[in-house]
């Protein structure tokens, strides 16, 4: 992608703001998306490093987790973007590397990154799904901040609005230029003068999404505070407020990848299958958890007993305490009497046979 500097509007604004997909630093320019990535991958490295030391999780094994899984990630969200991209990276190979430019599927960077988390969890003996909630509120943080490079790239947008936070610019219009029929401008001829004249705009997909992940995790910062009641479910919450967001954003955006030639979007259908299994998994796991409730492995929190659960256990403790009384009841005489074990009478030792028998002593009269 070459550098530019394009002039964005928004419906409901009067002013432009310009917006260039590089950063000048004087002895080198690098990509504003780039930069943007990064700085949410701090932030999310931050407050995952900050909740495994709240629950105590040895910090050089969560260096190594974050190493690997970050590593992975980065390696499985290309991968993954380049597979349903292949008709042009078959024969532009050269460009597979080249990730500042774009091109990462969360969806990939989720499975490599979990995959060598797993590994690693595994060889430093590490509750795994523990990892999994933190985990879950760092993509949070990481996918809320990161979206915004898309914006820098002028990218991942949607189809046409009439709402007032619609988006345009001259390299939104080029996109609709070369791809009039995502966009239902197959027959218009001079697509960017017909944009201008009608005052059209597009959804900035990029915008919902960051909002919606920022949303979660806010969401599942309280439930940590309040609700967390098992191992893996910040996780699950995870799968279901990403997973139908992505589902229903990614049916706006006009850039999907699509199962073959197919007009089936790949990232609705994980994301679909995603928000339905972690949401019948955390519903089961809840109530489970619910009934049979204990601590939760590297964390001290537990959440507090109820009026009810308090009350039966000391009818427990009264009954357990009657029963050892009971133990301690010896029947004399025809009365109970209270016989402690520790005021028992010693026994008194059987005469040793071996010995012989005292001589009574006789009056000398005899």
């Amino acid at each position: 992608m070459d550098a530019f500097t394009v002039a964005v509007r928004f419906a409901g604004i009067a002013k432009e703001f310009m917006v260039s997909n590089t950063l000048n630093l004087g002895f080198t320019t690098v990509r504003w998306y780039g930069v943007i990535i990064a700085f949410g991958f701090l932030l999310a490295a931050l407050f995952g490093g900050r909740i495994a030391y709240t629950w105590k999780i040895n910090l050089d094994k969560m260096i190594d987790v974050l190493l690997y899984g970050t590593i992975f990630g980065i390696i499985g969200a290309r991968l993954y973007y380049v597979a349903f991209r292949w008709d042009y990276y078959g024969s532009h190979l050269a460009d597979i590397p080249k990730i500042w430019e774009g091109g990462l599927a969360i969806y990939g960077g989720i499975i490599g990154g979990i995959l060598a988390g797993y590994v690693v969890c595994k060889l430093e003996k590490i509750n795994f799904f523990n990892l999994l909630d933190m985990v879950a509120m760092s993509l949070l943080i990481g996918q809320g901040i990161g979206r915004w490079g898309n914006f820098a790239n002028q990218e991942a947008f949607g189809t046409i609005t009439y709402k007032n936070w619609g988006m345009m610019s001259d390299i939104v219009a080029k996109y609709i230029s070369e791809n009039p029929a995502s966009f239902g401008l197959k027959n218009v001829e001079n697509i960017p003068q017909y944009i201008s004249d009608n005052n059209l705009y597009v959804h900035p997909t990029f915008f919902y999404e960051s909002v919606w992940c920022l949303l979660g995790f806010g969401l599942l910062y309280l439930i940590l505070k309040k609700r967390r009641r098992f191992s893996g479910q910040l996780f699950l919450c995870y799968g279901v407020w990403y997973g139908f967001g992505r589902m229903v954003i990614e049916g706006l955006r006009t850039d999907s990848l699509y199962i073959g030639s197919t007009s089936i979007r790949v990232s609705q259908v994980v994301s679909g299958a995603l928000c339905a299994v972690c949401l019948v998994l955390l519903v089961s796991l809840t109530v489970h958890y619910k009934r049979h409730p204990k601590p939760i492995e590297g964390i001290d929190y537990f959440p507090p007993k109820s009026e009810k659960e308090l009350a039966a256990e000391q009818r427990k403790k009264e009954r357990k305490e009657l029963r050892q009384k009971a133990k301690e009841m010896r029947i004399r005489d025809g009365k109970a009497t209270n016989r402690p074990a520790e005021q028992a009478p010693e026994e008194t030792p059987a005469p040793d046979a071996t010995e012989p028998p005292e001589e009574e002593e006789t009056d000398a009269a005899d």
